[in-house]
């Protein structure tokens, strides 16, 4: 059966087959194909429709209804100038919407959202720094030995302004091979006991560094054992400073530098020989400008006048020199300039900031660093930036003032060490001026 309209059954020959266009010798003009609508701009030139659907033939011979026998014409609409695929017939001369087609006559596609990209990149990053920060928080906090218990420090002085670290650094061994004793020259002596001691002043009028030689006389005040807990009274005895640290350790310094000074310590930072020589190599090395040189067999000491950068070798016996340098107050001043060289070189943005500075630098310095049970790592930073502070100009480095000696001893001088305490506790500007 045969289920075309009448008219177009499927014949070729005679000049009335679908799909060839018209039987007519010559081409239709434009002005007969009553389908292209004047008016209309040129359009996209439509695709040949699916094998198997009728299509609409060209005007046959039997005159412009291009039908047998005047019926009807067959209208499949595969030309009324709608763009295939778009259900609502719009093309370019359509009024359909073809910023959106993709070539090919795809659907649709969104433009990417930039701005919740960036947000979203940002929140993950903020969140994997944040992540990082508090895991290395928690790392370095861990290692901190807090060993001081300022606690069983008696008759402490009144609070002042600012705040006030007392910085040691022992000549402890521990930790240390047999090979690095040899190369650091420190002998193998048992225990430990102070090799140099200072007050840092972290305030708003400014910060101070004040070396304390650890041959100054000063008396043994009462005290409560820090081992033991019996209380020793004050009988009047005077020493030199660092056997304070040598007769009960930490609590005994602190409960001393308190009473013949009359200023109150917050916080108590030591560190031995090997943890200072690690944390110079780890940022590797701490550069100098050394006025003259100098050479001492029993530190090791070798230098050359000029600038040049120290490794932890090399630091630890410019610190530790003495007897080349003639006393004790040269020494006290050669640790200060070490000291604020090596924190103005170490508190910097490229050290916090660079990994592999930053975590070699922490692991050599705080699992040898022995603080007070209150210390964190923020005072300890602070106490870093302190001492930076002085080598920039903002504060003041200098020797606790002195009047003479005895014996072997050296005597402050009272009347001026009361004045500095003075003015550190109410903030005022340091007039004082030390040896």
């Amino acid at each position: 059966m045969n289920e075309w309209p009448e008219g177009r059954s499927g014949r070729s020959r005679d000049g009335e087959g679908y799909g060839r266009g018209s039987a007519s010798e010559r081409p239709e003009s434009a002005r007969v194909m009553r389908q292209v609508q004047r008016g209309q701009g040129p359009g996209p030139r439509p695709s040949a429709p699916p094998r198997g659907v009728p299509q609409q033939h060209g005007y046959g011979p039997q005159g412009q209804g291009g039908g047998q026998h005047g019926q009807q014409e067959y209208d499949s609409g595969y030309n009324t100038g709608q763009v295939y695929g778009n259900p609502q017939g719009g093309g370019r001369g359509g009024g359909g919407d073809e910023g959106h087609l993709r070539p090919g006559g795809g659907g649709s596609r969104p433009a990417p959202d930039w701005k919740r990209r960036i947000k979203i990149g940002s929140l993950t990053l903020f969140i994997l720094l944040l992540v990082v920060s508090v895991g290395t928080y928690f790392w370095a906090d861990s290692k901190l030995k807090r060993e001081v218990d300022l606690s069983k420090v008696i008759e402490r002085p009144k609070d002042g302004d600012g705040t006030n670290y007392l910085i040691v650094g022992s000549d402890s061994r521990e930790g240390m091979s047999d090979q690095e004793k040899k190369d650091l020259r420190t002998g193998s002596a048992k225990g430990k006991r102070t090799d140099s001691m200072m007050i840092l002043h972290v305030g708003d009028s400014g910060n101070a560094m004040i070396s304390l030689p650890r041959d100054s006389d000063v008396e043994i005040p009462s005290f409560v054992g820090s081992e033991s807990g019996k209380r020793y009274e004050n009988t009047g005895r005077r020493v030199k400073l660092n056997a304070a640290y040598a007769e009960d350790g930490p609590e005994l310094l602190v409960r001393t530098v308190e009473h013949n000074t009359g200023l109150r310590i917050d916080h108590y930072a030591e560190i031995g020989f090997g943890g200072f020589a690690k944390i110079v190599d780890a940022i590797g090395g701490v550069e100098m400008n050394l006025e003259k040189g100098f050479k001492d067999k029993r530190s090791g000491a070798d230098f050359e006048a000029g600038k040049q950068t120290l490794d932890g070798q090399e630091a630890l016996a410019f610190v530790r020199t003495r007897y080349a340098l003639g006393s004790d107050l040269d020494r006290t001043k050669n640790q200060q300039k070490f000291l604020s060289a090596l924190a103005s070189q170490t508190a910097t943005v490229g050290t916090v900031l660079n990994p592999f500075k930053l975590y070699p630098t922490l692991g050599a310095g705080l699992g040898t660093l022995v603080v007070d049970h209150d210390m964190g790592l923020f005072d300890l930073s602070e106490m870093f930036w302190g001492m930076k502070g002085v080598t920039s100009g903002d504060g003041v480095s200098m020797n606790i003032p002195m009047s003479g000696s005895r014996g072997s001893n050296l005597v402050w001088d009272r009347a001026k060490v009361k004045t500095l305490v003075e003015q550190l506790n109410n903030g005022d500007k340091i007039t004082v001026t030390g040896n």
